[in-house]
């Protein structure tokens, strides 16, 4: 018995001895964690960031039947007044609202879009085969909610900054008609206006992109909604690419 205590004293001794040694040799190594690097903070007092924009661009439609045929210069113009919300936690990104509005001018090739006709569909080519259509502009007005959200690359000169945003406007219609050039026989040529809202789907929601430097940026959207109600006529989705100039 006192042989099996004196081993396990000897083995007890020994372990304390070896711990020793083992500290002996310096403090134990602590690793600690890299020091974050603190986040750039901007001055944006006096910045300007695209709170005007005035759009001009290429419009068309998409989805259109072989019978509707576009032509010439089909544009869209816009123009918007938007407050610009910085996040806290990013200065370079940043949400946007606003209000403005955005009219689309496309101009068809010898079709007369009857848009006050009394007919449960929108004929394109509806008048006399006698009278001659020189040239149609169907012509659509929207008041707009434009939402963006938006990434400077430098906040506090956005003015020679690169700059992306995504967002999506909703918009109700304020006008819907037409202008076309005729000729009949007996007469000569003149211009007739229309305007009606029967058959154009008074709300629209489009999807809108903009990337560019400083004041000037390219642009395009695509409406998710169609241009017509539907029913009365083809599933018409306008589109949009032009150039955006932003100030204030």
């Amino acid at each position: 018995m006192k042989k099996i205590l004196f081993a396990v004293c000897a083995i007890f001794l020994s372990g304390v001895v070896f711990a020793q040694v083992d500290t002996s040799k310096g403090p134990a190594l602590v690793v600690s964690e890299p020091a974050k690097k603190p986040k750039k903070k901007y001055n944006l007092t006096n910045r300007a960031n695209d709170h005007f924009l005035l759009q001009l661009g290429y419009t068309n439609w998409l989805d259109a039947p072989d019978s509707i045929q576009t032509k010439g210069l089909s544009r869209s113009i816009n123009a918007y007044f938007m407050m610009d919300f910085p996040f806290k936690s990013s200065q370079q990104l940043s949400a946007a609202v606003g209000l403005g509005v955005g009219s689309d001018h496309v101009f068809l090739d010898n079709a007369f879009a009857d848009v006050k006709g009394r007919t449960n569909t929108m004929r394109f080519n509806g008048l006399d085969t006698t009278i001659d259509v020189k040239k149609t502009k169907v012509t659509t007005a929207y008041a707009e909610l434009p939402v963006e959200l938006r990434y400077t690359a430098n906040p506090e000169a956005s003015d020679k900054s690169f700059k992306i945003a995504v967002g999506v406007k909703v918009g109700t219609m304020l006008k819907g008609g037409t202008r076309s050039r005729l000729t009949e026989p007996t007469t000569t040529s003149y211009l007739l206006k229309e305007s009606s809202k029967n058959y154009f789907n008074t709300t629209r929601i489009v999807g809108t992109a903009r990337v560019g430097v400083g004041h000037f940026t390219v642009f395009g959207t695509y409406q998710f909604t169609s241009l017509l109600k539907a029913g009365v006529g083809p599933q018409l989705k306008p589109f949009t690419i032009g150039l955006t100039f932003g100030g204030l």
